[in-house]
């Protein structure tokens, strides 16, 4: 079952990362040129869906395969192994994409004009580069975790 699990885990990954690299080296700066708040919603509109259930793939798939290398939970939050610390740090990058990603739809979004558009950028760079630590986590976790 774990291969089954990982795989999805992996394709997920490859929509929610890929998908927010396209939006930081394509279409922001298009749309920062343009000073077209437009443009980032349509790109917004018609990846949210795809994007978003990629997301509670990941989530849901990570969690499970957390739970088959490191059964006790606990020891996700006090870790000891390398494995563990990258199970830790998997958790502490779901959070901070969470604060973003809850700033970004509550705060900018809903108020996203020409003028706040820079502040838009910091947000997608942000998720864009939390979505590249994830992978690269990921990546350790075949070498035995962090610092493995």
């Amino acid at each position: 079952m774990y291969p089954y699990v990982f795989s999805l885990h992996v394709l997920a990954a490859t929509i929610w990362t890929g998908g927010h690299l396209v939006l930081a080296l394509t279409v922001l700066p298009r749309a920062v040129r343009a000073r077209s708040p437009q443009m980032l919603l349509q790109f917004e509109q018609s990846y949210e869906h795809v994007g978003m259930a990629a997301l509670a793939i990941q989530i849901a798939s990570g969690l499970w395969m957390a739970l088959q290398l490191v059964p006790d939970w606990g020891q996700w939050f006090s870790p000891d192994t390398g494995m563990e610390q990258a199970i830790a740090l998997k958790l502490a990058l779901l959070a901070a994409t969470a604060l973003v990603a809850a700033h970004a739809r509550l705060r900018v979004i809903p108020q996203l004009r020409p003028e706040t558009l820079p502040l838009m950028a910091w947000h997608v760079a942000a998720i864009t580069l939390l979505g590249v630590a994830f992978v690269l986590t990921g990546i350790s976790f075949r070498y035995g975790g962090v610092g493995g």
